[in-house]
């Protein structure tokens, strides 16, 4: 039965067969055949199809998907119990959108490692959208993000704000430009529009990445005050450029070393 929950699982969240048996490193047909056979155990209809592999999930696959989501956290509790340790650690998984990973994250992990030397913390970086999915996916625990995204599954809580400069070379035609699902990608189309500007952009998919070039005077960009370094240029912006900070987690979390870190992060930010 896991071997078929498993395969639901990916196919539901990547909806088309094709993509499932590439993940799963089997053949589509077998992705099919898993898929009815559990359809027929469970006397259930669980996809649709759209098309030749595309597929449409119907109301008993929205239930199936997020009790299987419980049921795997509750399955990884269970190895970890099982596993022979000396001291038993919990994993507590968190990701964050870029900014925040690298400038603020460091600092909370520092309160956070010294107050639960028993935990086993994983981190990870990607943008605003993909730790909103992650979470949702419970393929993290906690989420901290720079757009005001919203999910019914999902609890956003506001933390801290974020001021963003002009900096750089301001003599420079080139931008440096994050790419379009970044978070600090609005505030330079907005800073474009204001100034009725249609620069030369150079895309840069990391804020590390352009922090680096504008110490080498390459262009000119908009970024987080925080990552300011002495060799970079820069002047202040309006109000308009300030930006909330998110912190995400699940309506549950089924263990209470994970609820007490979850305190501790929002007594941290109050």
């Amino acid at each position: 039965m896991f071997k078929l929950l498993q395969t639901f699982r990916v196919a539901y969240e990547t909806k088309n067969f094709s993509k499932t048996a590439e993940q799963l490193f089997i053949s589509q047909p077998a992705v099919s055949n898993q898929i009815k056979q559990l359809e027929k155990e469970l006397n259930i209809k669980l996809f649709v199809r759209n098309g030749r592999q595309e597929i449409i999930t119907t109301k008993q696959a929205d239930v199936l998907y997020r009790h299987l989501l419980n049921l795997s956290d509750d399955w990884e509790d269970t190895l970890q119990a099982l596993k022979i340790q000396n001291i038993p650690k919990e994993t507590c998984k968190i990701v964050a959108s870029n900014t925040f990973a690298v400038y603020y994250l460091p600092e909370l992990m520092k309160q956070l490692v010294r107050e639960f030397p028993e935990v086993s913390f994983i981190l990870d970086m990607d943008n605003s959208e993909k730790v909103l999915d992650k979470i949702d996916k419970h393929q993290a625990h906690f989420g901290f993000i720079e757009k005001p995204l919203i999910t019914e599954s999902i609890i956003r809580q506001e933390i801290l704000s974020d001021e963003l400069v002009h900096a750089g070379d301001f003599s420079q035609t080139l931008w440096l430009v994050r790419e379009e699902n970044s978070g600090v990608f609005h505030y330079t189309e907005r800073y474009f529009l204001e100034h009725n500007l249609s620069p030369q952009k150079m895309i840069i998919k990391n804020n590390e990445m352009i922090v680096r070039c504008l110490e080498q005077g390459i262009g000119q960009s908009i970024i987080s005050k925080k990552a300011l370094t002495k060799k970079i240029k820069w002047r202040p912006l309006d109000q308009a450029y300030q930006r909330n900070f998110y912190f995400l987690k699940r309506q549950q979390v089924k263990s209470p070393k994970l609820d007490k870190i979850d305190l501790y992060i929002n007594n941290y930010y109050q």
